[in-house]
Formats: C-alpha cells, sequence, structure tokens
C-alpha cells in the first residue's frame, strides 16, 4: 500500500567494493539495529531522517546515533529503502515498489474508517476518565472491613457512654437545685468578704507606709504578713 507522498530518488553510483567494506565494518549488533529500522520504516511507511529514527527506536532498542546513520546508509546502498537528499539533508523511507497500489476509492474508505476508529477512540477515552475517576474515589473511601470496624469501635464507645449514664442516674444522693444554688451565694458571700478584707489590709498597709523610713518589702518581714501574691493565690472571678 503506498501511503507516503511520492519522492523521486537521487541515483546512487554502485560501488560493490564500498558495500562490502560497510557490511564488514557492521556489527551483528548493528545488523539487529538495521532489521529493526528496516522493520519499523516499512511498518510506518513515511519519510523519516536518521535523527528521527534515532529518536523514535533509541529508548526501546537502545540504538546508537552512528549505528543508525550507519544501517540507514547500508539499507539504502543495498535498496532495502529509499533515499532522497534535500540540501545537507537526508531521508529515507520504504521501498515504495513492495506495496500494491491503492484506488482513490480504497482511499475514501480507509479515510472513513480511520474517522470511524477515531470516533470509537475517543468515546473510550472517555469512558476511561469516568472509569479512573470512580475507581480514585473507591479507593478514597472507606473499605468494608475498615466500616465494620469503625462500627465495632462506635458501638462499644456508646455502650460505654449509656453505662456511665445509668450509673450518674442510679446514684441516690443528688444534689438538688436549691442546695446548688445556696453553695453558689455562699461562694459568692465568701468572695466578696475575701476582697473587702484584702482591700482593707491594702489601705492599712499603705497609710503606715506613708510615715515608714524603710520599703513595703522590709515592712511586711517585719510584721511577718503574707500576701495572695506570695503564697501564689488568686481571687476566683465571681
Amino acid at each position: 500500500m503506498t501511503c507516503c507522498p511520492t519522492i523521486h530518488c537521487c541515483p546512487r553510483t554502485s560501488n560493490v567494493a564500498h558495500n562490502k567494506q560497510v557490511s564488514a565494518k557492521m556489527s551483528k549488533k548493528d545488523a539487529s539495529g538495521a532489521a529493526v529500522i528496516l522493520e519499523y520504516l516499512n511498518e510506518k511507511n513515511r519519510p523519516y531522517s536518521a535523527q528521527d529514527i534515532f529518536g523514535n527506536l533509541q529508548k526501546q532498542h537502545g540504538l546508537g546515533k552512528t549505528a543508525v546513520v550507519k544501517a540507514m546508509e547500508l539499507l539504502a546502498q543495498e535498496g532495502k529503502i529509499m533515499e532522497k537528499v534535500y540540501g545537507k539533508q537526508k531521508i529515507y523511507f520504504a521501498d515504495q515498489s513492495q506495496f500494491a497500489d491503492v484506488s482513490d476509492s480504497d482511499l475514501k474508505e480507509m479515510d472513513s474508517q480511520m474517522s470511524q476508529l477515531n470516533s470509537q477512540v475517543h468515546t473510550v477515552t472517555q469512558d476511561c476518565k469516568q472509569l479512573e475517576m470512580a475507581l480514585k474515589e473507591l479507593n478514597s473511601s472507606m473499605t468494608t472491613q475498615g466500616m465494620t470496624s469503625e462500627i465495632q469501635h462506635l458501638t462499644q464507645e456508646c455502650t460505654a457512654c449509656k453505662e456511665r449514664l445509668e450509673r450518674i442516674k442510679s446514684v441516690a444522693n443528688h444534689v438538688t437545685p436549691e442546695e446548688k444554688e445556696k453553695v453558689y451565694k455562699e461562694r459568692d458571700l465568701y468572695l466578696k468578704e475575701w476582697k473587702k478584707r484584702k482591700r482593707l489590709a491594702s489601705d492599712m498597709v499603705d497609710a503606715i507606709l506613708e510615715g515608714y523610713p524603710k520599703s513595703k518589702k522590709q515592712f511586711l518581714e517585719e510584721v511577718g504578713l503574707e500576701t495572695d501574691e506570695d503564697c501564689k493565690v488568686k481571687i476566683p472571678d465571681m
């Protein structure tokens, strides 16, 4: 099948001695590389430069740039592939004589098939994306085993809370609201008295210090008076 554009090949002077010399220099690895290149060109059936072939096959087959150039030149000399020179660049492609001619109707049919296949590829690609999203969501969700374990843990925690609540409800000596209110009122009374006495004591000390020749700290030490701060005590909030 002729798929690549018509390219007129430049004539090459037959040089049998040169071909034998090049063939002699070809190692088994180079010969294997040449076979790979020939198969690739026949399969793709489109023009390539040596750099294109090197870039396309190097990673998969480990071909070196020099080996690629040598192999393509030898294949062209042997007539297994065709060569076209554009200025300083050489283009190589499969020998078109090995492919059967294709009519215009056949080309149109193939174009139609390609269009259908491209449409199918697009549909399958979209389906794959949706499946990948669904898979990602499933992978991020808790597994059945994990959910079973979590339910078991929460059930045990709930049971423990219920048992604690029942124990609290079963206690006989509950504090009545009246008793609770009485305790809070007494607390407020004591806090007010505490603040009042602290303020009176502070006023008395300040009055004495007006005629006292020493510092407040020395005065407190002499009379043996300790403050809340010395005892690291703070009056609670009301």
